[in-house]
């Protein structure tokens, strides 16, 4: 009794002795197929959501930049002094307004997709877990 299937048999006889619970394997092996797609989309509904952080983040410094170019253009060296003072005001309050709300939408961006990421995984979890319970039966040969 030394080849793979007389241990297999020996380990089959032994759990119907004990009146283990029978296994679909192929269930099983259906339910892993589904664990690893629910990874895979929840891995696809991240990386969209980093995506749309790393826009969103992109779009924060172009209008930065756009504000800087405008200040640049609107800025006379010679000009008076509190003219100049009140542009750079206002430029600093814009960049920092654009900022804020720039970092704000990426939160929210970030959490949502986390969200939607956790989700996915959660309910593939529950499932998973009702598959296997169908699947575990009372074993009726002992």
């Amino acid at each position: 009794m030394t080849d793979t299937a007389s241990y297999i048999d020996m380990l089959r006889k032994f759990g119907s002795d004990l009146g283990l619970p029978k296994l679909n394997v192929d269930e099983l092996l259906q339910a892993q197929k589904k664990n690893i797609d629910a990874l895979g989309e929840s891995a696809k509904v991240a990386a969209q959501g980093a995506q749309s952080v790393a826009q969103k983040q992109r779009e924060v410094l172009e209008a930065g930049l756009r504000e800087a170019e405008t200040l640049a253009r609107q800025y006379k060296p010679l000009g008076q002094i509190h003219e100049n003072v009140a542009l750079q005001t206002e430029f600093a309050r814009k960049v920092f307004e654009i900022a804020v709300e720039g970092a704000r939408e990426s939160a929210s961006t970030a959490r949502q997709s986390t969200t939607d990421a956790v989700k996915i995984i959660q309910d593939r979890v529950k499932q998973s877990l009702e598959e296997i319970r169908a699947s575990v039966r009372p074993n009726k040969s002992a």
